[in-house]
């Protein structure tokens, strides 16, 4: 989402809503399809991020694993999802139901959604690999 998108979201009273992948609810973590809990921010008055939810989701609807079109996630409206990796799979499927990917070594939620609000780069994430073990074969990665 470019700087002027953002402004625009936010001048039109529509709300600026970003998903963090956090395994563990306090950092952003990598591979975004096999993430299981998310912190969810909105945009408030100010344009501050403020955590409005926190998704916690079985194994089975980690987006790796669930393929349907009723994704929680989806079910958010999200704008953008944060994470320190997606594959292109990944990145395909969000981008079909209108969400920005943002990938980023940052560790820390708030900074991030901040800077994204704010129109600023976030720190380049690190190359995202596929080490899945060797002999698995065709593999899908979403």
């Amino acid at each position: 989402m470019t700087n002027q998108s953002v402004f625009a979201v936010l001048n039109t009273g529509k709300s600026m809503r970003i998903a963090v992948t956090s395994q563990n609810f306090r950092t952003i973590t990598g591979h975004a399809g096999k993430s299981r809990r998310f912190l969810v921010y909105e945009a408030d008055a100010d344009g501050n991020p403020t955590e409005v939810d926190r998704l916690d989701l079985p194994m089975e609807l980690s987006l790796h694993e669930y393929h349907g079109e009723d994704h929680p996630l989806f079910e958010l409206k999200l704008n953008g999802i944060v994470t320190q990796g997606a594959g292109n799979g990944f990145l395909q499927r969000m981008a079909r139901h209108g969400i920005q990917v943002y990938t980023t070594s940052a560790t820390d939620p708030v900074q991030a959604v901040s800077a994204i609000l704010a129109g600023q780069p976030l720190p380049a994430a690190a190359p995202h690999s596929h080490d899945h073990g060797a002999g698995e074969g065709a593999h899908r990665h979403d």
